[in-house]
């Protein structure tokens, strides 16, 4: 089934004549869309994609089985016509991705509609990846894995967080990514305690525990590891943290499982943690789903009760936060499968100590 008839489907489970696609990565997986100008409307018989005369040509040749259509005013115009043409009485839009003013401006020009704000039902459409998606982010974690090991052989005492990031991002970039997944973490000695802690002017020195947070975009689809390791001799209570949360994300990548919740795999590294006596520097949940955003569904957290299925890929991040001494954190990017997870991810976990 194509993606635009899973839509559809859902569409006629939720009683939608209409729905307006507005958000970057939604447009991407529906319709291959990459530019920056333009929406699609899907109705139940027919699919249009709208945009200026700059991206015409573009969407004709990547938005396959959408009528394309070029607005010369207002987009929101010309989909108001087209509602109107198509006869929509339900249009679903897209809650999230919908600014005030553009929803007013919606209702403005669509008054014999109902306009019904939805949250959350084409990013599920996105959660169970085909073969494409998969061989896409099996890429982009090859290419984050051989920027870990470019970053192993460069860094060194006296270089700045900032150069070490800059240098990572540039040579993953030779590489075929087209960009990075987010702002590059580096974060050396106590700032290792800081989770997000973005590459800063810092020199590394030696004897620091370094976090290193980073990945990749390849063909749309982002990669997205982390990796802590020591520039000299870290000292005993970084190792017994280190150990710690290994232990933890092994025992992730040992569960994983389809038909597991997201709240039952984030108890396994959670409790891992606490019976140590550190669940309280272990503020942020043990992973997320990637794909065409950084952060997208199923999660690993407290609170996420779906359950896993083949296709899901997820990210095993556990963590400990010294705010004193530094912090530790190993992630690596799963693929659910059928009779488990493949790990795709493939650089040492080890601690490294250069």
């Amino acid at each position: 089934m194509s993606r635009i008839d899973r839509l559809r489907e859902k569409m006629n489970q939720e009683e939608l004549d209409g729905f307006l696609i507005t958000s970057p990565f939604n447009l991407r997986y529906f319709t291959n869309f990459t530019g920056t100008t333009g929406l699609a409307l899907v109705t139940k018989e027919q699919a249009f994609f709208v945009t200026d005369f700059r991206y015409t040509q573009q969407a004709a040749k990547q938005a396959q089985g959408y009528e394309i259509v070029k607005n010369s005013g207002n987009i929101f115009a010309a989909v108001a016509e087209l509602v109107q043409k198509q006869g929509v009485n339900t249009l679903a839009f897209e809650e999230d991705y919908i600014s005030f003013s553009e929803y007013r401006l919606l209702k403005e020009l669509i008054t014999e509609s109902t306009l019904l704000p939805i949250s959350g039902l084409l990013e599920d459409l996105r959660e169970v990846k085909d073969e494409k998606e998969i061989e896409s982010i099996q890429q982009a974690c090859y290419i984050a894995d051989q920027g870990f090991d470019h970053v192993l052989k460069m860094i060194q005492p006296g270089m700045t967080e900032i150069e070490v990031a800059n240098q990572l991002d540039f040579y993953m970039r030779s590489l075929g990514a087209s960009g990075v997944s987010f702002e590059t973490i580096v974060a050396s000695g106590k700032r290792a305690a800081m989770p997000h802690g973005v590459a800063s002017s810092k020199t590394i020195e030696q004897g620091d525990i370094i976090t290193l947070d980073f990945g990749c975009y390849y063909e749309g689809y982002v990669s997205d590891m982390t990796r802590t390791f020591a520039i000299g001799e870290p000292g005993e209570k970084m190792k017994e943290i280190y150990q710690i949360v290994l232990d933890a994300q092994l025992k992730v990548i040992e569960a994983a499982k389809p038909g597991m919740s997201g709240i039952e795999l984030d108890a396994i590294a959670r409790d891992h943690i606490a019976s140590f006596g550190y669940e309280d520097s272990f503020g942020h949940s043990t992973g997320h789903g990637i794909g065409l955003d950084i952060h997208e569904g199923p999660n690993v957290s407290s609170r996420a009760d779906k359950k896993f299925v083949p296709g899901n890929v997820i990210t095993d991040e556990p963590g400990i936060y010294l705010p004193d001494a530094g912090g530790v954190r190993i992630e690596d990017d799963l693929l659910i499968t059928s009779g488990g997870n493949e790990v795709l991810t493939h650089s040492p976990k080890e601690l490294i100590i250069l």
